[in-house]
């Protein structure tokens, strides 16, 4: 009878399912992060479309994309950041991924621009952003839009 008193007082508890369970925790919570939301500019108005889809998967979740913002005041905004020299911080992206994917100056980007407008601002506009995206070697393009049935009332 005291053999197992003395095994009961030296005895430690088994902590296996317990970091299994923070481990589990951590991972849920990593692939529910979003971390493009920061890219984007909550206070914008997009252009509802009867047509405009969900964003789709298609390409793969690994894809990188570039989020390009043109706010109501026609600014170019980049991870919240008002660009002041759009010309010159595509062209430093375009270098990041042509030295990321190994690739030569005519080489087409395999990465997509994500275009944001909002709703008011001119075409001339969007359209002088993607010229200057091809220019660098970025060819897909993905322009953003609302549904109609997520308007808000």
């Amino acid at each position: 009878m005291s053999g197992s008193l003395s095994t009961e007082a030296n005895s430690e508890p088994n902590l296996t399912p317990i970091l299994d369970m923070v481990f589990q925790l951590i991972t849920f919570f990593m692939l529910v992060l979003n971390f493009k939301a920061n890219a984007m500019d909550k206070d914008m108005a997009l252009p509802i479309v009867g047509s405009a889809k969900a964003p789709s998967e298609k390409d793969g979740p690994g894809e990188e994309v570039m989020v390009i913002n043109i706010n109501k005041k026609q600014q170019i905004t980049m991870f919240n950041q008002v660009i002041d020299n759009f010309k010159q911080r595509v062209a430093n992206e375009a270098n990041q991924s042509r030295i990321k994917y190994s690739l030569g100056k005519d080489d087409k980007i395999p990465a997509t621009v994500a275009l944001r407008a909002d709703a008011g601002t001119p075409y001339k506009i969007v359209n002088t952003v993607i010229v200057e995206c091809q220019k660098q070697g970025f060819r897909k393009f993905s322009l953003k839009a609302m549904n109609k049935s997520d308007k808000a009332p």
